[in-house]
């Protein structure tokens, strides 16, 4: 079978399983790994090598690039230290746990190794988070989840790479800590640079296809260079998508972003689909290699790799329900200890929001500082306010340990072991049955648990209040553009008074603006244009103060995205 009838029935399967698997209640992901399984114990099927490249090069980069675009960046912030602590320090006490446990149960097996193999089992997939999005889980949950998984790779990589130089160097814990701090330091600079560069480069660019075309490469444009310099090229593609999810709507089109959003999703969905299937359809070649590493005593090394794979598994469960216990605890003391400095910057806020710019004789005062200031102090108080509300229970704790999955990245990172590693097709196969395990019975039982702690997910995006109180705050930022004459015509001419008090009577109505605009001027049109691009920019300074939830923000923001392409399409 050729190479592109194998992609033409991959496509057509990825299809019909994504179809077919929310009728019957299952994520697709876990069948496409079982798919794999079965399909490469055929009988007709022979080997399939993966090379770990492909996956580490290839289809992670443009994966992790993607979900970072779309990571709430205020969220991301405001849990940055528990993201941290999972990413960084559960990585390396899964590693040492799952090393000392590998060399006790394989006589022999030197402990680098060891702690190399539970570098490798220790970090989550991103792409596993998936299973976890649909699981109806709160979006701080998610968003912990995902950020964990985004930067755990580098603890893992790092880890690894130095774990197996010990074995025949003298490796000191300064060295590998200096590896660490310089792959991601290194990394965040590159992605930042990357990130920036492209949004710049991009609104330069008019043709939508051109522009898209171009987004389809800057996860690679960040993760070659950062790999060339030892850096981590997995954290540069994030920085990198970090950076343009949280400046794309301020320098992009309507038009471009959600073409882009829409191939970007495709792309999601085939690479996605392919991790899980890829990663099924590579354990017949495991198998195969244990057999022709031992002979006869295959058989019971396979056997012995399931039980190496339940144990370590098990080990880093363990130690991730320790952390995720330790740090809801810490989050929870920390939100009482300071309830009392919420209070009071609650009663702060609303004193500045009533007093005048401050005047001195003979001094001219900025007004855009003092704004600048009043929006640290309410985002401060936003912060505060939203860790008060998305507080973590027991049940999240729950949620947070049974959702920390592994997945391809670990086969891959498993298969990147030197040749000369002992033990090398047990502790493969060992990787395997962590990865493929936690995917099927983590994976599997996600939705049933969920359930049984009966967690209310926590959606504001429909909360009739807050939308109110946003659609006040945005209707003002269009009243002042249109009161204070910032609207003009594309030549430079104002708008008569006729029409701009057409367009106050269309902002303050409750019709749809869209069936009162059929019937008005080019002029009206041209205003309401000039109206959705004021409120465009006030919601993003909004976002950025982070007073209302991101899910209601990105659904106003593709409210206005349409209204302004209606208003656009009437116009031509």
């Amino acid at each position: 079978m050729g190479t592109l009838t194998i992609g033409v029935v991959g496509v057509l399967a990825v299809v019909l399983i994504t179809t077919l698997a929310p009728r019957i209640g299952v994520a697709s992901p876990l069948i496409l790994v079982v798919v794999g399984i079965g399909v490469s114990l055929l009988p007709m099927v022979g080997v399939i090598e993966i090379e770990p490249e492909l996956l580490l090069g290839g289809i992670l980069p443009p994966l992790l690039y993607s979900a970072a675009v779309n990571t709430p960046t205020m969220e991301f912030r405001r849990d940055l230290r528990t993201i941290s602590v999972f990413a960084v320090l559960l990585v390396v006490a899964s590693a040492f746990g799952v090393g000392f446990l590998l060399t006790w149960l394989v006589p022999g097996l030197p402990l680098p190794i060891g702690i190399a193999v539970g570098a490798i089992v220790s970090p989550t997939d991103a792409v596993a988070t998936t299973i976890v999005r649909k699981a109806g889980v709160s979006s701080r949950i998610v968003t912990v989840l995902e950020g964990e998984a985004l930067f755990n790779d580098a603890s893992s990589l790092v880890i690894l790479r130095s774990a197996v130089a010990a074995v025949s160097a003298s490796v000191t814990f300064w060295s590998v800590a200096l590896d660490f701090v310089y792959a991601v330091v290194v990394a965040v600079v590159i992605g930042y640079l990357v990130g920036m560069a492209h949004i710049l480069v991009r609104s330069k660019v008019p043709n939508i296809a051109a522009s898209v075309s171009l987004s389809l490469v800057i996860p690679f444009v960040a993760y070659v260079p950062a790999e060339h310099l030892h850096a981590s090229g997995l954290v540069a593609a994030v920085i990198a998508g970090l950076v343009t999810g949280q400046h794309t709507p301020e320098r992009l089109s309507a038009e471009v972003r959600i073409a882009e959003s829409a191939v970007w999703r495709t792309a999601e969905l085939l690479l996605e689909s392919a991790v899980f299937l890829l990663m099924g359809l590579q354990l017949y070649g495991l198998l195969k290699d244990v057999h022709e590493s031992s002979g006869s005593f295959a058989g019971t090394l396979q056997w012995e790799a399931v039980g190496l794979g339940v144990a370590a598994a098990t080990v880093v469960m363990v130690v991730r329900a320790g952390f995720v216990s330790a740090s809801v605890w810490a989050l929870a003391r920390r939100n009482r200890r300071m309830a009392p400095w919420r209070d009071r910057l609650e009663q702060f806020s609303e004193r500045i929001d009533s007093m005048e710019l401050p005047q001195r004789p003979g001094h001219k005062v900025d007004q855009r500082r003092w704004n600048s200031f009043k929006d640290v102090i309410a985002k401060r108080g936003a912060d505060l306010d939203y860790l008060a509300r998305e507080e973590f229970g027991w049940k999240d704790g729950v949620i947070l340990v049974a959702a920390g999955m592994r997945g391809a990245v670990t086969l891959a990172a498993a298969q990147s072991l030197p040749t000369a590693t002992p033990y090398r097709s047990l502790l493969v196969l060992t990787a395997f049955v962590v990865a493929a395990g936690t995917l099927l019975v983590q994976g599997g039982t996600l939705s049933r648990v969920v359930g049984w702690l009966n967690i209310a997910e926590r959606d504001c995006s429909h909360d009739d209040e807050l939308r109110a109180q946003l659609q006040t705050e945005l209707a003002a930022a269009a009243l002042a553009k249109l009161d204070g004459g910032a609207c003009k015509r594309p030549n430079g001419e104002p708008f008569d008074e006729e029409t701009l008090a057409e367009a106050r009577k269309v902002l303050q109505t409750v019709i749809d603006p869209g069936e009162v605009l059929a019937e008005q001027a080019e002029d009206l049109l041209a205003v309401r244009l000039e109206i959705v691009e004021a409120q465009r920019v006030a919601l993003l300074k909004i976002r950025d103060r982070g007073t209302y939830p991101t899910e209601l923000l990105d659904n106003k923001l593709a409210q206005l995205d349409a209204e302004q392409i209606g208003i656009e399409l009437r116009g031509s």
